[in-house]
């Protein structure tokens, strides 16, 4: 019985309202499209099923681009954190990564509220079990009650709920993240529409009562004194932070695993998928480390309304009554009680490789995907995937060209090209060790180089851009002026002499005192007689961090210019590889598979060599002579 109905028609679909599906909705709306966005419930909107964070190595940078770009989760975590923190500040400024624990509850609630309050934005609970596609085109959405919503796109931000499926030893069923339920229908229309399909796996560890946790055996983790918000709207953000407690598994622990490791659902064979390296399972750490006896673990407070806490680096798919005898043996937890069981979750997804650098499918027109649904694993992954595909869902629409970041200008280029150019086979991690031009794509600067970029297509609003243009104003009055001012040998000694640097006889420029790895921009307040208090405290940081790596900057643009040389010859996607002579089999094989936009992602393609690329640009010479010479 045909129980379909016509529901409304909309610009755009967004299938899903994770951290993808947010970014993805509130990024057309805010483009001015009409957008539905729809939710197995309203309650798991930008629901955190694993760690209570935002941030960290890597994807501290993704989050301060999303909000560069004028995305929303930088500033939503500002509004729910418990406490924040800057990784890595013993290295140098290019791997600073900030991070910040989230009250779960607090930050779905301010999204939720976000989401609801946006005029172009429609919301809808139910779940999507068809897709309707004809001529190769995909044309709106089906319920599983029956409603057709009609959209000119749709973007799949499914996240790991695709046949979700649970596993804790010998016990599965199917099941999506924390107990909801999973989609079990829209994967068999996937694949009918010649999507290529696989299996992944992610796990969350065991939440924990705060009451029967013995801290004094811990040590304590607080947050950093002076708080760096993650949104460039925010100047400065004060909070009475939550503390985190480090402590450590022992011997005991290890003994209880690999006495119980056959009943691990991935041990025992029952889970065929890939999950992500980078996130081992404390049975992956106990067998790979065998000779290492104690792991540290992080309790972090899920959020301020509630006494569960998350026991991170305790993920695992023993089962439940095992759990909770190893977490027992862990320092402090010798009389913890479980809340809520570890488990592991296997899900469909698609092969990325499918996808262009738009994050449009290739073979289906106007139908775009964002976040787990592609391979990745992570919030800050999903949410910046999301945004991406939001924009160019509304520029595809306007008939525009897409908006590709390429791996210079971004961390979120360094994603999606990793994506639609290598594939994954497990889920993707964002880490800074990924991106080649990480001295230049600080997490610092992510405003100087996107909110311009995002201001022109639309989504950044004039507040930011102003915000930008002031910032970047202050920046370069003051490197003139750091050039400018000269202080005397008796002024500079004072100081030099206090931090052990070397004296000067002859006048110098701030610029140059401040080259000295010794000498910070705080340090020279004391001889600086021009000093304004007006400038922003992130510009003059700004300042100091040019100052100091301007040779490394310098060479690492040298490099970006080589490297844009490969990415502005542009390659047709109508180009059949079978027809240039020269190609090895493989590399016509994946040159037609990914259809490359330029030379410079098709030298990315694994299997195609340096002598492909060498044959692919003879080939467009040959091209460009044939048209007379022109470019």
């Amino acid at each position: 019985m045909d129980i379909r109905y016509d529901a409304g028609n909309y610009d755009v679909v967004v299938v899903g309202a994770g951290h993808a599906g947010c970014e993805a909705a509130l990024a057309t709306s805010r483009m001015g499209c009409k957008t539905l966005i729809l939710t197995l419930t309203l309650d798991a909107i930008a629901m955190m099923p694993c760690n209570p964070s935002i941030g960290g190595t890597g994807k501290g940078h993704l989050v301060r681009e999303i909000d560069a770009l004028g995305g929303e989760m930088g500033i939503n975590i500002d509004k729910s954190f418990v406490q924040s923190k800057m990784l890595n500040t013993a290295k140098g400024p290019a791997v600073h990564s900030l991070r910040a624990q989230a009250d779960k509850s607090r930050y779905h609630i301010e999204m939720k509220k976000t989401l609801e309050n946006e005029v172009n934005l429609d919301i809808r609970q139910g779940e999507v079990v068809d897709l309707i596609v004809e001529e190769n085109r995909v044309q709106g959405i089906v319920t599983r009650t029956g409603a057709v919503y009609y959209g000119k796109a749709v973007i799949l931000a499914t996240g790991v709920y695709l046949r979700g499926k649970i596993y804790m030893g010998e016990v599965n069923y199917e099941s999506g993240p924390n107990g909801l339920f999973p989609a079990q229908y829209l994967s068999e229309k996937l694949k009918e529409i010649s999507c290529n399909m696989r299996r992944f796996k992610t796990g969350t560890p065991a939440r924990i009562h705060r009451d029967t946790i013995d801290f004094s055996e811990m040590s304590i983790h607080a947050g950093d004194e002076e708080i760096v918000p993650f949104s460039f709207l925010n100047d400065k953000l004060e909070i009475e932070q939550q503390p985190c407690w480090l402590t450590r598994t022992t011997a005991a622990t290890q003994k209880i695993i690999m006495e119980n490791i056959n009943r691990s659902a991935m041990y025992r064979g029952d889970m065929e998928s890939v999950g992500p390296r980078y996130c081992p399972s404390i049975e992956d750490k106990m067998v790979r480390f065998q000779d290492k006896h104690s792991h540290q673990l992080f309790i972090e407070p899920e959020g301020l309304d509630t006494k569960e806490m998350y026991l991170q680096g305790m993920s695992t798919s023993l089962p439940e009554e095992v759990q909770e005898a190893m977490a027992r043996t862990v320092v402090g937890l010798e009389k913890v009680k479980i809340m809520r069981p570890a488990y592991a979750i296997e899900y469909d997804c698609i092969d990325p490789t499918q996808l262009k650098p738009s994050l449009e499918i290739k073979h289906i027109s106007n139908l775009f995907s964002a976040g787990q649904f592609n391979g990745t694993s992570g919030y800050e992954e999903a949410a910046a995937q999301g945004l991406m595909a939001g924009i160019n869902a509304v520029l595809k629409l306007q008939e525009k060209e897409p908006f590709i970041l390429d791996r210079s200008e971004a961390y979120i280029g360094v994603l999606i090209d990793d994506l639609v150019t290598k594939g994954t086979n497990e889920p993707y991690r964002m880490m800074t060790s990924r991106a080649e031009y990480r001295l230049v794509l600080r997490q610092d600067n992510a405003d100087l180089r996107l909110t311009p970029k995002g201001y022109e297509v639309g989504l950044a609003k004039k507040d930011r851009y102003e915000k930008y243009l002031n910032k970047k104003q202050q920046i370069e009055e003051e490197m003139e002026r750091l050039k400018s001012t000269i202080v005397s040998p008796e002024k500079a000694n004072f100081l030099l002499e206090k931090l052990n640097s070397a004296l000067i006889k002859t006048g110098i420029s701030l610029y140059d005192l401040l080259k000295r790895p010794e000498i910070s921009y705080d340090n020279i307040t004391a001889i600086d007689p021009n000093r304004s208090n007006e400038i922003l405290r992130d510009a003059a940081k700004q300042c100091e961090i040019i100052v100091k790596y301007e040779g490394y900057i310098d060479k690492q643009l040298k490099q970006i210019d080589q490297f844009k040389k490969l990415e502005n010859k542009k390659l047709s996607e109508e180009i059949d590889y079978n027809g240039i002579e020269g190609l090895r089999l493989e590399a016509r094989q994946k040159l037609n598979n990914i259809k490359p936009l330029s030379v410079g992602q098709a030298s990315r393609i694994s299997g195609v060599s340096p002598a492909d690329i060498s044959v692919l640009l003879v080939y467009l010479e040959q091209k460009r002579r044939q048209r007379g010479g022109s470019e």
